[in-house]
């Protein structure tokens, strides 16, 4: 295996050249010519919770990189995603909320596997998914395309870019110059595919034969086990190609702006790693697969070390924005029975949490890494648990180090935020709003009344001073948190503010279009289906 670990990387660079609110208008002016914008690169981490940091109190597992990151720049309180991966990628990079009656078009995963067994061509596949999605109106921007129509040079390396199933004429439509990785969510769950996507079309993976792309079962037995540790078939890990892509892509475009986004899989699962790092081998406090979900967060810290170490060996450290988050909450990968459980179990009751009588916790439910901080829910839920994500922006000479923001910052807000940063000067349409001023200091010039999310459970509602309207849309459930007070939202004020409740019901039902229904995520109706 190492001898084919050495013949891959010394093809590298062949394969490189290979890879090669409401909907306001904003006219962004150009804030600095093309001598000095600044490099921008976008590391958006897949599952991590937000107490899965050191920074943010994680006891177990150290990630020394990203919390050096936090110290020498920017740290967001108060900032959140989309519950789920789909939907967060989408209002990235559209700019737009995911509660409107008009929804993304998200097409189901799995027709990429149909390559692999021989029953369909790429260029099949590609023209399946595109004959099921509108065309896309010009006037729609995405992020990619603002940065690339800016000047930037644009690259995307990892995981898939949108929805469950992408294609090429989308990569190319979202503006991205260069991109290598899955283009489909269920192989995106292996580790070791026999073939990615880039902006030239497919490469094979010599060494990786798996059609699964070398996925494992959950949850954690003795057979899984031996499954996840069984290597006939995995000669190439997928995170050692988009790092080695990444470090090429900064080398080779250092003299230009460039803007690089990295959706990795790290540490989304089933839990795959080629070996469990040293910090957690003798671990006692740790089940095996355990440690190996640790190392994958290591691994993830890891990477961001080495993006950052090589921006200083290319001198370009100080000309360049770094931007940290994730895509949602945190999720179990590592269940075993009498240790944790899904769907998510109070180990001391066995009552099954739903999240409305019971809420998630990580003490009840067995979590030993607390990985969404003590706050309640997962992934999926509209709880702060499954919203509220890391946030981290390193600007040298342009934000203090060590400094925090409170300010109330929604996944919308990046492409208005970018936009301006690189220089966009033509127009869209956004729910976002650009916090460019935050990261300066000189202040936002709009601020969020409020922002709003879709879930499983039902639409959200956070405003800038803090309240938070939940639904449990099943139930017509309709429940009131002040979060400065209680983060971990176990006091629900409902009944002592009703007209409060009744104000921010108003404020929801505008956002979601005149029905609280399109801010119910169902994989039903939400997820075109695609054979």
């Amino acid at each position: 295996m190492k001898f084919q670990r050495i013949c891959y990387y010394a093809l590298l660079p062949v394969l490189l050249v290979f890879l090669g609110a409401c909907q306001d208008s904003h006219d962004r002016q150009g804030i600095r010519n093309d001598a000095t914008k600044p490099n921008i690169i976008l590391i958006y981490a897949d599952d991590l919770g937000i107490g899965l940091l050191g920074h943010e109190g994680q006891q177990i597992i150290k990630t020394p990189n990203i919390d050096k990151l936090a110290a020498e720049g920017l740290r967001f309180e108060n900032a959140y995603s989309s519950m789920l991966c789909a939907p967060a990628r989408a209002t990235l990079l559209t700019g737009l909320h995911d509660c409107h009656a008009e929804k993304f078009e998200i097409t189901s995963a799995g027709l990429y596997k149909k390559i692999g067994t021989g029953e369909l061509t790429h260029d099949r596949v590609e023209s399946i998914i595109s004959a099921h999605l509108s065309p896309v109106t010009e006037d729609r921007v995405f992020l990619g395309q603002a940065a690339k129509e800016a000047g930037y040079v644009t690259a995307q390396y990892g995981k898939l870019e949108w929805g469950f199933a992408a294609t090429q004429g989308q990569m190319k439509r979202h503006g991205w110059d260069h991109y290598f990785g899955y283009l489909d969510h269920v192989r995106a769950h292996g580790f070791y595919p026999p073939y990615l996507f880039g902006d030239r079309g497919m490469a094979d993976l010599d060494g990786n034969t798996r059609s699964d792309c070398g996925k494992s079962g959950e949850p954690e037995t003795e057979a899984t086990h031996l499954e996840r540790w069984d290597m006939k078939g995995k000669a190439v890990y997928s995170q050692d190609i988009f790092m080695d892509s990444i470090l090429a892509f900064m080398g080779e475009h250092k003299d230009r702006p460039f803007f690089l986004y990295f959706p990795t899989q790290l540490p989304h699962g089933p839990v795959s790693v080629p070996e469990v790092h040293p910090d957690f081998a003798n671990d006692q406090r740790l089940t095996q697969i355990e440690k190996e979900y640790a190392s994958m967060v290591k691994m993830l810290d890891n990477h961001v070390g080495k993006i950052m170490q090589e921006l200083q060996n290319l001198k370009i450290d100080d000309h360049t924005l770094v931007i940290f988050t994730s895509d949602n909450g945190h999720e179990i990968y590592y269940a075993q029975e009498g240790r944790i459980q899904k769907p998510y179990t109070n180990m001391q009751t066995g009552e099954v949490f739903d999240d409305l009588h019971s809420k998630y916790y990580s003490g009840p439910a067995g979590d030993v890494f607390n990985g969404n901080g003590g706050r309640a829910g997962m992934k999926r839920s509209n709880l702060q648990g499954g919203l509220q994500v890391p946030l981290i922006i390193r600007w040298p000479g342009m934000i203090e180090a060590g400094s925090v923001s409170t300010g109330l910052v929604a996944s919308y807000d990046f492409l208005p935020t970018l936009a301006e940063i690189a220089g966009y000067s033509g127009s869209f349409s956004s729910d976002g709003l650009s916090f460019l001023g935050e990261l300066t200091g000189e202040g936002a010039e709009e601020e969020h009344e409020f922002i709003v999310f879709s879930s499983f459970q039902g639409p959200a509602l956070i405003t800038r001073d803090g309240w938070k309207l939940r639904t449990y849309l099943k139930q017509d459930i309709f429940e009131l948190y002040y979060l400065p007070d209680d983060f971990r939202e176990e006091k629900d004020l409902a009944d002592i503010y009703p007209e409060r409740v009744s104000e921010l019901k108003e404020k929801l039902l505008v956002a979601c279009e005149g029905d609280y229904l399109h801010g119910h995520y169902s994989h039903g109706k939400n997820q075109i289906p695609v054979e």
